[in-house]
């Protein structure tokens, strides 16, 4: 029952200092974060992650990603594709670019150096919504540009680390076979089957589902959905939380897709999710801080510029003022849990050295809290002209 106990300390924790931060308007997940490193190691010792918090951890991870697709809004995706995919793709070309060089002249290998540039190219979706809401900009060009790019991010970045675990075999289990070649055609053969799950299964899925008279049939079979893409994904050699994305953005184009979203992230966000993120805290020491202190600096400028850089400039050659560009590459640096998701992956499927995961994360936090402080400033300063 020792268990229990630290569950508690983890949910009272994540709850508290995730209201503490929402209180100085930035990000919940900061505070939970910071609950483990405060109940872990790190600081206090008083929880361990073991295998039960490793489990409901990594069902958070999932529930998380299934929740991604679910909030990805393709109606908007449609309407600025050309601005979104472009502000997008630069803004996971450079970061990939920026740290990854970055991280090979610290001494990395080139896969690790990688993999620690794929971990900086996504953008967090929750960050910079709850920014925007809260100035009354949501719905302005800039706040739409930053949505709808951050759909294609989050998109872009998943495609990448699908492509990043299947060249490298990292990512999941090889199920089928060592053979590289069927295993890489297995994997297309996956993406048509999420496809046909998207156009074809799902909603007719639900549909069905809709028809049963069991208590929240509806959320049950998306969740069966979804596990199962995560599962399939997993056993044909990628990631299981890609499977999950992909199984939110099959659910989102039906019409219970509303349904599904308030009671999976009440599934989720009540227990899963914190124990998820408190999980990561609970994996930090501060041993190697002064030792990574310039690590830490260079990537932390670099993952702030990168994406700054990106959605300033792309947006401004689509005829967005200098003003309206700033917001939107302010809006793109948050990293967020989409980052965190990606760490973790590499992590726990030795993607990067070990000994540098403490810095990584703190990079990731670090660019987080800078993100809603310069998206700010840009918002007050616009509404000033």
């Amino acid at each position: 029952m020792e268990f229990l106990g630290e569950l508690i300390l983890i949910l009272l924790a994540t709850s508290l200092l995730g209201q503490l931060f929402s209180r100085f308007n930035m990000p919940a997940v900061i505070g939970q974060l910071l609950s483990g490193i405060l109940l872990g190691p790190a600081i206090l010792g008083w929880v361990k992650s073991g295998d039960i918090i490793s489990l409901f951890s990594e069902f958070g991870v999932i529930l998380l990603m299934f929740l991604a697709g679910l909030e990805s809004d393709l109606d908007l995706l449609k309407k600025y594709f050309k601005l979104s995919f472009t502000v997008a793709s630069i803004g996971v070309i450079l970061p990939v670019v920026f740290t990854g060089v970055a991280s090979y002249l610290f001494g990395m290998k080139f896969v690790e150096a990688l993999f620690i540039g794929i971990v900086f190219a996504a953008t967090s979706v929750s960050i910079s919504v709850v920014v925007l809401q809260e100035a009354n900009q949501l719905h302005t060009r800039a706040g739409v540009a930053i949505l709808g790019a951050a759909v294609v991010d989050d998109i872009l970045a998943v495609v990448v680390l699908s492509l990043f675990t299947t060249f490298s075999h990292e990512g999941g289990k090889s199920g089928l076979t060592d053979n590289f070649f069927i295993n890489l055609a297995i994997e297309v053969l996956y993406f048509g089957a999420v496809w046909i799950v998207y156009k074809f299964v799902a909603p007719y899925f639900m549909k069905t589902a809709e028809k049963l008279d069991v208590n929240y049939s509806v959320v049950i079979a998306s969740l069966v959905l979804a596990l199962t893409m995560a599962w399939a994904a997993d056993f044909v050699g990628l990631s299981a939380v890609v499977g999950a994305f992909f199984g939110g953005l099959a659910i989102r184009q039906t019409p219970q897709y509303k349904e599904v979203n308030a009671s999976v992230s009440a599934i989720g966000y009540s227990i899963f999710i914190p124990v998820f993120f408190a999980d990561i805290g609970l994996s930090m020491t501060f041993a190697s801080f002064v030792r990574d202190l310039w690590f830490i600096i260079v990537m932390t400028i670099l993952a702030v510029l990168s994406k700054f850089w990106a959605g300033k400039y792309s947006s401004e050659l689509f005829g967005f003022t200098k003003n309206e560009g700033n917001i939107v590459g302010a809006g793109m640096v948050s990293r967020g849990e989409v980052a965190l998701i990606v760490a973790q992956i590499g992590i726990t499927h030795h993607l990067f050295p070990e000994d540098i995961y403490s810095s990584l994360i703190l990079v990731i936090i670090v660019t987080t809290v800078i993100s809603p402080f310069i998206l700010n400033y840009f918002i007050h300063k616009q509404e000033n002209i």
